[in-house]
């Protein structure tokens, strides 16, 4: 006979499908194989963690960024709560964790880093790139945000205030970059490409439109 505590299990699920997004449950599934199967091919699971660091991850944050950026009313509740504008586009958090949206201006730039391990806001991100997750990153990023930015290649005029975020178990952080120049009349889909991971965790900018034309 089967178990009615299965049942139930499965019904919560129900409820909630239109919460978790295909790629949510991709992640779960991924992260609980990895943690219990600690001995399965290393390069395939490197293929796979690129997979979702890379390519489906980051495009849910990529999405609500272009929103912003085209729509100044979900930008405006974006900035005034986060958590529910990113859940009306159907990415919700994977333990209700908090979301706050910091915006970058040419006055301010955000960098958002964990210093206590690696909470990062994997609903709209993905799984966190490996140097995220590094003794040096979650350092420095504090101590010398400037320089860190620099050696990703992001060199931001004297004049720019960095601000960082620590991230928390509670609250994570989505950084919206800065629109480029040129892409005023592109549609969301086209805006979202533009959109990388590292620029919504700040150590980056949004790719200018020339950058991926064919």
């Amino acid at each position: 006979m089967s178990d009615p505590s299965n049942h139930h299990h499965h019904d919560d699920h129900d409820h909630s499908d239109n919460n978790l997004s295909e790629m949510d449950l991709r992640v779960r599934a991924l992260e609980s194989l990895m943690v219990e199967k600690g001995y399965v091919d290393a390069g395939a699971i490197d293929a796979i963690v690129e997979t979702y660091e890379t390519k489906i991850g980051p495009r849910n944050g990529a999405a609500v960024v272009a929103k912003a950026w085209s729509d100044p009313a979900f930008r405006d509740w974006l900035l005034r709560d986060a958590t529910a504008a990113i859940a009306s586009l159907g990415s919700t958090g994977r333990q209700g964790e908090h979301m706050v949206a910091v915006e970058n201006t040419a006055e301010e730039h955000n960098l958002v880093v964990c210093t206590l391990c690696s909470c990062y806001p994997w609903s709209v991100l993905g799984l966190p790139p490996t140097w995220y997750k590094s003794p040096p990153y979650r350092s420095r990023a504090v101590i010398d945000p400037r320089g860190v930015l620099a050696e990703f290649g992001l060199n931001l005029p004297p004049s720019t205030r960095i601000r960082v975020w620590d991230s928390t178990a509670e609250l994570r952080y989505l950084v919206i970059p800065r629109r480029p120049e040129g892409a005023e009349d592109l549609s969301e889909s086209a805006l979202a490409a533009l959109v990388t991971r590292d620029s919504m965790i700040g150590v980056g900018l949004a790719r200018r439109p020339s950058e991926i034309s064919k």
